[in-house]
């Protein structure tokens, strides 16, 4: 640029500077429309202005980008950073900016046209945006040619929005965004940005700047307790899974064996040091090394991860997440993460997320009035925050918000190729006045405690996951009677392919936990499950939440001596097995780890060295192996047809017998004995004739048990009982149960 003299450079000067509200706005950060005053702007001529405010910069060059020859300077102005200059003919440009730490070359990030396209605002703000995570966040991009990171996020009621990391030294008058109208979206096309920057938005706000605010759809997180977001590369994984996702319709349906392993990642294994204290978390490629032959061995089918989505705390082991998209940066990268899923699959493990869309925590960098507004949250603490755990309550009614949530789980399902989400919570969002008094909810628009909103939500969720990503398991953690949460949506019900069985799981434990003197006082409990056991398609969840908190590890809620507790806790594993439902176990319970989970300890592998706590891990991989290979034991877990009773009202002897039919009309016997008085000749009615063969004995001392049983099998006798033509005389063993199947 060159000014012919004095006169007609005061003139350009002039032409070429925005007026003094806009500049004013613009130094304040608070000018609502920067490509309005930024960038290029024709002259009407044929040639262009072009503004750049940048903060701090020492000079400003214009550079052909095509040719790369020096088209002239950019001015400075008498306010500071806000350099401009006119061009007599229009072409792409480089702008050479001079620093005082050095020199950076680059396109101007306000000559780019608008980024997003129609359809995705407009899927977006209609809630159905299914691949969000492409959509929105930080997307590595070609734009124009030029490579670069493509910016966007949902701030409606901002003022103002900028990007800014390391790239920009954080400040927010550097790179303020594009306002896409109606959406209330926010863009901007950084060129030349790379892999790995990190990154916040500064968010103008009605009453001033917020706290720096983490993308809520970032793909990729810095390491806690940095809580910055990450410009992701883009998912690079060679998927070696193809088999399994073709059969996991099948592996994962209704008849099939379910036993799933649920794990805490930081705290399974790790890294000691030399005083035996935890040195650092394993990452997932060694977590994989470890833990897949481990989960093969024990026979388990899937495993499922407590939430492994980025969270602020650890204590909150995942389940108070803020970055709905990204994989936590303490175990890896998402490619790390992709890695593993893979390696899973290879070795024919399923594997299943807990997911978390009821609510989210406070912390400021996050969700919580992310635009200065409640946005994600409902504005009324009455709906939206939640007392039991001090975290706000996602406004799912609002279809920004249901979108945001419904594209997380396509998300892990889609590109991460997860066979199934637990969701968490459930019964919190089916209703507004969950764990409130009267006068502490609002009831919904028919005067009702129902979340309307939150229910429709589920229901759509589950039909999308169905059409999108089909044979994934979608699981509800739901504590109340709330009925239908398995059945189809077509049919009223909430459309979830299971639900955890916690009454089950309630009156299961009450009854262990009782003296065996005091069992038959409670013989209900154990048979109670079975009144409405086919009401919905259960999995039986021995979680986490059983092991902590005080309420003990699930061997040291078992009454008696040392020998009485690993007996209780192997009859209680095999009556679980062998109990209609698919199952579910938590870390340290299949070797009966006596002391409750720590998220900061690995389990307590030494106590593997002595007889009790191996024979009780042995007897979890023969159950697995069991229930696997005997249809009886899964293939009509949700069918009443598929269980039978024979014994169920002997309280005083603490026994129990059933039968459990394969859809072919094979049966398994099983007889448990829940006092440590051994039972010789105890008569059990039988439907077929000749030698039932004994498959397991929890008592057996390869499970360091007493070893009492019955030699391998029993032959029937012609003796009518419990309904049945015949019957076998057997040896009950103390505190255990047996499995017997009929010869042929």
């Amino acid at each position: 640029m060159s000014f012919l003299n004095k006169d007609q450079g005061q003139i350009k000067q002039a032409t070429a500077l925005p007026d003094a509200r806009d500049i004013d706005a613009l130094v304040r950060a608070e000018h609502q429309d920067p490509f309005a005053i930024l960038g290029p702007h024709g002259d009407g001529k044929g040639g262009q202005f072009i503004r750049a405010y940048l903060p701090d910069a020492l000079s400003v060059q214009v550079v052909a980008k095509e040719s790369g020859e020096e088209l002239g300077s950019l001015d400075a102005t008498q306010t500071p950073g806000l350099f401009v200059g006119h061009f007599d003919h229009a072409q792409p440009y480089l702008l050479r900016t001079r620093w005082a730490g050095g020199e950076q070359t680059a396109e101007d990030p306000y000559s780019f046209g608008q980024l997003l396209g129609e359809m995705d605002l407009y899927l977006f703000a209609e809630g159905n945006h299914r691949d969000l995570s492409s959509c929105l966040g930080a997307q590595l991009m070609n734009v124009e040619g030029v490579d670069g990171v493509r910016f966007a996020v949902w701030a409606p009621n901002a003022k103002r929005v900028s990007v800014v990391g390391d790239f920009n030294v954080w400040d927010g008058r550097r790179h303020p965004m594009r306002l896409r109208h109606p959406s209330g979206v926010w863009e901007l096309f950084v060129p030349r940005l790379q892999a790995g920057e990190t990154y916040k938005y500064e968010v103008l706000g009605a009453h001033g700047i917020l706290p720096l605010k983490a993308d809520p759809v970032a793909l990729a997180t810095a390491l806690p307790p940095d809580t910055a977001s990450k410009v992701a590369s883009k998912l690079n994984i060679d998927w070696q899974d193809q088999d399994w996702m073709q059969q996991r319709g099948e592996r994962q349906g209704n008849s099939a064996a379910l036993s799933i392993y649920e794990l805490h990642a930081g705290s399974w294994q790790c890294e000691l040091d030399e005083a035996g204290e935890v040195a650092r978390q394993y990452n997932w490629h060694e977590l994989a090394d470890r833990l897949i032959p481990y989960v093969k061995e024990l026979g388990f089918t899937h495993i499922e991860l407590m939430p492994i989505m980025e969270h602020p705390f650890g204590g909150s082991w995942g389940y108070q997440p803020l970055s709905q998209f990204a994989p936590s940066a303490r175990y890896g990268s998402p490619d790390d993460f992709a890695a593993f899923v893979n390696a899973c699959h290879q070795a024919e493990i399923g594997v299943i997320l807990d997911w978390v869309p009821a609510h989210f925590p406070t912390d400021t960098h996050g969700l919580a009035q992310f635009d200065g507004t409640a946005l994600y949250e409902y504005g009324n603490p009455l709906e939206g925050f939640h007392q039991d755990w001090d975290t706000l309550i996602y406004n799912l009614g609002r279809t920004e918000v249901h979108g945001f949530m419904l594209a997380s789980a396509l998300h892990w399902l889609k590109h991460f190729h997860i066979d199934g989400l637990r969701v968490d919570a459930v019964a919190s969002m089916l209703y507004r006045d969950y764990s409130r008094k009267a006068g502490e909810w609002i009831p919904n628009r028919h005067g009702g405690r129902e979340n309307l909103e939150a229910i429709d939500f589920v229901r759509h969720l589950n039909d999308v996951v169905a059409l999108e990503a089909p044979g994934a398991l979608m699981i509800a953690e739901e504590s109340t009677a709330w009925p239908g949460v398995s059945q189809g949506t077509q049919q009223g019900g909430l459309g979830f392919n299971y639900k955890w069985n916690m009454g089950w799981m309630h009156d299961s434990l009450h009854y262990i936990q009782q003296d065996p003197v005091y069992r038959g006082h409670h013989h209900n409990e154990l048979s109670f499950g079975l009144v409405y056991a086919w009401s919905e398609r259960f999995i039986l969840p021995i979680s986490h939440d059983e092991v902590v908190h005080g309420k003990h590890s699930l061997i040291d809620k078992m009454p008696g001596d040392r020998w009485q507790k690993f007996a209780n806790l192997r009859a209680y594993l095999s009556f679980m097995w062998t109990h209609p439902g698919k199952k579910l176990l938590f870390m340290g319970c299949e070797f009966g780890q006596w002391r409750e989970w720590n998220h900061d300890q690995q389990l307590d592998w030494y106590l593997l060295q002595y007889p009790e706590h191996k024979g009780v891990q042995k007897l979890v991989s023969d159950l697995n192996r069991l229930y696997r290979e005997e249809p009886a034991l899964h293939d009509q877990d949700d069918k009443p047809q598929g269980f039978q009773w024979l014994i169920g009202d002997d309280a005083i002897n603490s026994v129990y017998a059933w039968l459990r039919w394969s859809k072919d009309g094979k049966p398994v016997l099983v007889v448990a004995n829940f006092t440590p008085v051994p039972r010789q000749a105890y008569r059990v009615g039988v439907p077929f004739p000749g030698r039932w063969t004994e498959l397991l004995n929890s008592d057996a001392d390869t499970y360091a048990g007493s070893n009492y049983g019955n030699g391998g099998g029993v032959f029937t006798e012609d003796e009518p009982s419990h309904g049945q033509e015949m019957s076998l005389m057997l040896n009950l063993p103390p505190l255990a149960v047996i499995i017997l199947r009929p010869e042929g």
